[in-house]
């Protein structure tokens, strides 16, 4: 797994991220394709798929990255809106972008769950889970990469 997170801090870290959030339509769109393209070679070089696997993994793939990239833009109108916020934030405002943010992470799992069962159509087990870490390694750099740009609510 070396090899994987050497790919990912190299390809991700690289990514300008924090666009997502702070740019406008076009930057956002850029970051993106960029993020898309960078992931999917990460993906690519460490799953080892065989030529049977190659076109249902990849068609599953693709259908599941349609439905994150959903998610992701709701997390950067998120951090977008707290941006926005940040200096008069309320407690009712708080309130709303905390219920926000788990209604995302809610749907994050309910999305992985879904799609646990289409990847195994067309994975064995092992690589499914591969995949699956993989994936959540790639999340946790874009967590970090985000981490490093917001700033903590209140300052009291």
């Amino acid at each position: 797994m070396k090899s994987v997170t050497r790919l990912l801090m190299l390809a991700l870290l690289l990514l300008p991220l924090h666009t997502m959030a702070t740019e406008d339509d076009d930057s956002r769109e850029l970051a993106r394709e960029a993020i898309h393209a960078n992931k999917k070679l990460v993906v690519a070089a460490n799953m080892n798929l065989n030529a049977n696997e190659k076109e249902g993994f990849w068609a599953v793939y693709e259908d599941y990255q349609k439905e994150i990239a959903k998610l992701y833009e709701r997390t950067a109108d998120l951090i977008e809106e707290f941006a926005i916020n940040f200096e008069t934030l309320t407690d009712d405002k708080a309130s709303k972008l905390m219920d926000t943010y788990l209604k995302i992470e809610a749907d994050s799992l309910k999305l992985k769950k879904s799609y646990l069962g289409k990847f195994k159509k067309v994975l064995p087990a092992q690589k499914v889970l591969r995949y699956y870490q993989i994936e959540n390694k790639i999340e946790a750099v874009i967590d970090y990469e985000l981490v490093d740009k917001i700033p903590l609510a209140v300052k009291k």
